[in-house]
């Protein structure tokens, strides 16, 4: 299969994981949402959600032009350590390992994104690092990992914060973790995916329920 899926980059994209199919992948027990690919094979370059189902594992890979991962739920992992929901991990280029997971996992996972020379090995644990304020009242922010242009992050919404109209040089892509997360454009809740090209603009916001994302700009040029 070669069809590519998402990758009119100029185009605003976005993805409730909730309603999409889950599809095989060549290890039992570990499956995909498709969230953009430039094919369809095993070696594409792509965003995933991925489910690993408990006593499942991958085949020994290696990440060539690196792989980025959040843990959603459960615990990864891998011959390295275990990774409890809310870690973050980046696996350079050319380095490999054997994911599984014991009791099952849910993970988001983006392969072969990678700039030129970001060469850092990151494992951070989202629960035990501090929240930064953010520029508005009501919003905090823990920065994860800077590398020229590209910035990753977790970004906390009280409820009802506003926060101001901006662009979005390089673009912008947000994995919505938890609550719901808005803008004049719409409502996201827990699972959404939104990318946004370069230079688009929004005004986001929080209703009652407040939100916490996983946020990446500067990476879509």
């Amino acid at each position: 299969m070669n069809e590519s899926l998402n990758q009119d980059f100029s185009k605003r994209i976005v993805i409730n994981s909730n309603d999409e199919k889950w599809h095989s992948s060549p290890s039992d027990g570990v499956n995909r949402i498709y969230l953009e690919r430039d094919n369809m094979g095993e070696y594409s370059k792509a965003s995933s959600i991925v489910q690993f189902k408990p006593d499942s594992s991958f085949d020994e890979h290696t990440h060539k032009d690196g792989e980025e991962i959040y843990v959603l739920e459960g615990v990864f992992s891998d011959q390295f350590g275990d990774y409890p929901a809310g870690t973050y991990l980046r696996n350079p280029d050319n380095t490999s390992h054997i994911p599984f997971s014991k009791d099952g996992c849910l993970i988001f996972v983006k392969l072969r994104q990678f700039m030129d020379d970001d060469s850092t090995r990151i494992v951070k644990n989202t629960n035990n690092l501090p929240w930064l304020q953010g520029l508005v009242s009501g919003l905090e922010v823990m920065p994860l990992h800077e590398y020229k242009s590209e910035h990753v992050a977790l970004v906390k919404w009280e409820p009802n914060t506003l926060f101001n109209t901006h662009k979005h040089w390089g673009g912008e892509e947000i994995l919505v973790i938890d609550g719901v997360f808005y803008d004049e454009y719409g409502s996201y809740p827990k699972g959404s995916w939104i990318r946004s090209p370069h230079l688009s603009s929004h005004k986001p916001f929080t209703k009652s329920e407040g939100a916490v994302i996983f946020v990446k700009t500067g990476h879509l040029l």
